[in-house]
């Protein structure tokens, strides 16, 4: 069995691993267009910040190790073509220029994201920056050296990570974003505002709800960024608008969603017989509302990459879908978040509604507490849990993996109040605060009900 894989981050990583253990006798043709494999773009900040020292870190798996196992490693090839008819793809080598046609029995496509890169003018200017790879990783780092004044476009979890970043290397930093808050796609505003108000106070120019209409420079470097409302100087600048399916070459061939993003069925199938597809590429089975969006995390491509390798030769394991689970820690706080947000739910046509909880985490007799923020977001008529966030100066993120599981499993407010936590006053109270928000969504509901009761009477 001849198998190609196209991309060779976290998915393709995944996917070659679980077929050297699965299908040993498999002959296998990796190509990727750079010269490493399975880099972990989520650490760049700490790359940059200088929290991470050592780069290799950075890595999980090598060239040199696959192809140890006898796996032919096409480094530094992009496939120009490939006819998923008649199952052959031409790569050419980039240190090269050489051109060559492949064969294969089965195609795993793994061909990730790229940034999303407005035609903004003044964009090839020299210190304008994407951040994706490793090779951006430097970039950014060899050129902050010398930047006193960096901006960074984009308020994403790449982009706030990078502000502090920079923030603490001494820089001047401003913020820019079309949006109104920061992480507006995963936060709602009552767990937005504390970040905000914190990368305020440290002196970071928070420039929300402004759209950059051009970069200015002089002699071929910029030095401003243009927005419709102002004028920002600029050393450096980050582009970290968000990403895009990098999935042209399979235009018309496999079905896609309007954003690109490859369509697959629980088994990672596309459309087309013998044709896979994981991770940033690919649309996601998405929990909360039911229905296949654009997630790109590194979490869903490892289980993507995994399940394409298992179902290879026929169905055998099943995808359970996401809840876009994240986390993120920004100075003091620490967050997380899973499912749909207030503000998705409602953009997606779904009736929700939320408990909000506050309160310390030990119980009022412990000399040491901390405070946490926990909102729960369900759907108004069925009360399944759709979405939840935290937020604390303590770490309680890994609530977010707990009610994540309660999402794949639909459950719902009533099933997650009553469910059962441990009690050790060190830890949590009698009334776990899962449980805790979970019953004050539950009152809210009954007080609802009484009150539409009284005015019908």
């Amino acid at each position: 069995m001849k198998v190609a894989i196209i991309g060779c981050t976290h998915a393709g990583t995944a996917a070659i691993t679980n077929i050297l253990n699965m299908y040993p006798e498999a002959e296998i043709d990796v190509f990727e267009k750079n010269d490493n494999v399975s880099f972990l773009s989520c650490g760049i900040a700490l790359y940059v910040g200088g929290v991470v020292k050592d780069p290799d870190g950075l890595f999980y798996a090598s060239v040199k190790g696959f192809e140890e196992q006898g796996i032919r490693m096409h480094m530094q090839h992009v496939v120009t073509d490939c006819d998923t008819n008649n199952k052959t793809l031409v790569a050419k080598n980039l240190k090269t220029d050489e051109t060559r046609t492949y064969q294969y029995d089965k195609l795993i496509i793994t061909s990730g994201s790229w940034p999303v890169t407005p035609p903004i003018p003044g964009s090839d200017l020299e210190n304008v920056q994407l951040c994706k790879n490793f090779h951006h990783a430097n970039e950014i780092i060899e050129r902050s050296q010398t930047a006193q004044n960096i901006v960074v476009v984009g308020a994403g979890y790449i982009g706030i990570e990078l502000v502090e970043a920079f923030e603490q290397a001494g820089k001047q930093v401003t913020l820019i974003d079309s949006e109104s808050r920061i992480l507006n796609r995963y936060l709602d505003e009552e767990f937005t505002s504390p970040i905000e108000k914190t990368l305020t106070e440290k002196g970071v120019t928070l420039a929300l709800g402004q759209t950059v209409s051009s970069f200015q420079g002089k002699d071929g470097k910029v030095t401003q960024v243009i927005t419709g409302e102002a004028s920002y100087d600029a050393d450096l600048v980050i582009m970290c608008i968000g990403f895009r399916p990098n999935t042209t070459l399979f235009t018309g061939q496999v079905d896609m969603l309007d954003t690109g993003a490859i369509i697959v069925d629980e088994y990672m199938q596309t459309s087309k017989k013998d044709v896979f597809a994981a991770g940033d590429c690919c649309a996601v089975a998405y929990n909360p509302t039911e229905k296949p969006t654009y997630i790109p995390l590194a979490t869903n491509a490892v289980r993507m990459g995994t399940l394409a390798a298992y179902n290879l030769v026929g169905p055998r394991l099943a995808h359970q879908g996401t809840q876009g689970t994240s986390g993120l820690k920004i100075h003091q706080h620490n967050l997380a978040a899973t499912g749909l947000t207030e503000t998705a739910a409602a953009a997606a046509g779904i009736r929700a509604e939320s408990a909000l909880l506050e309160d310390t985490y030990r119980p009022e007799f412990m000399p040491e507490n901390t405070m946490l923020r926990l909102k729960v977001v369900y759907e108004m008529d069925s009360h399944r849990i759709i979405g939840a966030q935290v937020i604390s100066e303590g770490d309680f993120t890994q609530a977010m993996n707990t009610l994540s599981v309660a999402i794949q499993n639909k459950m719902t407010i009533e099933q997650m109040a009553l469910t059962d936590f441990f009690f050790q006053p060190h830890y949590n109270k009698p009334w776990n605060y899962l449980n805790q928000v979970c019953i004050q969504a539950m009152k809210q509901i009954e007080e609802k009900q009484i009150g539409q009761q009284k005015a019908v009477s």
